[in-house]
C-alpha cells in the first residue's frame, strides 16, 4: 500500500518504476499487493527513486523472513497463543479445520520429496494442532476461503465431499466462521497469496504472509495496519456465513453427482 501512494504520487505506472529497477515490473505489482517482499538492496532503491526519506527501508527491517520452515513453526507458536485468528486461504482449506484425508494429500502434493514415514509424522502433528480450537478458551477463529478452495476436488470427490462436511461442521462452533469469497467478487486486496491476522492479549498484532516464493512475518505496526486493511476488504467482499454455508453445501451435492 505505501509503495503503491508513493509510486502514484512520482506519476509513474508499475511499468515505468520497474524499468528504473533491476526487477520486472511484475514483481513491482507484487510487492505492492504485499505478495512478496523486495531485498534490502531493491527496497533501498525504491525509498531513493521514489523519495520514501527511509520510509520503505524502514518497513523492511521490521518484515521477519524466515525459510519456509522455520517460518511456519514460529508462526505455530503464535497461533497457540493467539486470541483471535483471521485468514484468507487463496489455495486450500486451513490447516486446523482439514481432515486428515485433505491434509495427507495436500502435504503429498506440496513436499513430493519426502517419504511416506515423513508425511505420516506432518499430518499428525498438523491434526495435533486441531486442540487449539479444542481448548476451555478457544480463540476466534474466522477464515474467508476463495471459492477456489472449496471447488478444487484436493484427493479427488469422495475425500473433498468429506472435507466440506467437516468445514460445516467446524462452522457451527461458536468460535468458528466461515466465509467464502466468490468468483463473483472479481479482483480482490489479497489476489496470490494468503494472509493470516493474530491478535492477543497484552501485545500487538502480528500478521503472517504465505505465497508460492514469501513465509514472512511483519511485527511493525504500521505494516500490520496496511495488511489488516486488505483482509478487511476481503472479508466485506465475502459471502455472508449463512450464504456460505450454502454454497458450500451446493458445491458438495455438486461433487457427489460427480463420483
Amino acid at each position: 500500500m505505501k509503495l503503491r501512494k508513493l509510486r502514484i504520487r512520482a506519476g509513474w505506472t508499475q511499468r515505468e518504476l520497474g524499468d528504473k529497477t533491476p526487477v520486472h515490473h511484475s514483481q513491482i505489482a507484487k510487492y505492492e499487493l504485499g505478495n512478496e517482499t523486495p531485498s534490502k538492496e531493491i527496497s533501498d532503491l525504491l525509498d531513493k527513486l521514489l523519495g520514501a526519506d527511509g520510509d520503505l527501508s524502514d518497513l523492511w527491517v521490521h518484515v521477519e523472513r524466515f525459510p519456509p520452515t522455520d517460518a511456519f513453526r514460529k508462526y505455530k507458536e503464535y497461533e497457540a497463543k493467539a486470541t483471535a485468528v483471521h485468514k484468507f486461504l487463496a489455495h486450500h482449506i486451513p490447516g486446523l479445520l482439514q481432515t486428515e484425508a485433505y491434509a495427507r494429500e495436500v502435504m503429498s502434493q506440496a513436499l513430493p520429496w519426502c517419504t511416506a514415514e515423513e508425511i505420516d509424522e506432518k499430518v499428525a502433528s498438523r491434526l495435533a494442532r486441531k486442540s487449539i480450537l479444542e481448548s476451555p478458551e478457544p480463540p476466534l477463529y474466522w477464515v474467508v476461503l476463495d471459492e477456489a478452495v472449496i471447488r478444487r476436488p484436493v484427493g479427488g470427490p469422495s475425500i473433498m465431499r468429506a472435507q466440506l462436511a467437516c468445514l460445516l461442521e467446524e462452522s457451527e462452533s461458536p468460535n468458528v466462521e466461515v466465509q467464502v469469497l466468490p468468483f463473483a467478487a472479481g479482483c480482490h486486496a489479497a489476489m496470490g497469496g494468503s494472509v493470516s491476522l493474530l491478535s492477543f492479549d497484552g501485545g500487538p498484532d502480528v500478521v503472517y504472509l504465505e505465497g508460492c516464493t514469501l513465509t514472512a512475518l511483519v511485527r511493525d505496526r504500521k505494516a500490520v495496519a496496511q495488511h489488516s486493511h486488505r483482509y478487511d476488504l476481503v472479508h466485506a467482499a465475502a459471502l455472508p456465513p449463512a450464504m456460505s454455508r450454502k454454497l458450500i453445501e451446493k458445491v458438495s451435492e455438486e461433487l457427489g453427482n460427480a463420483s
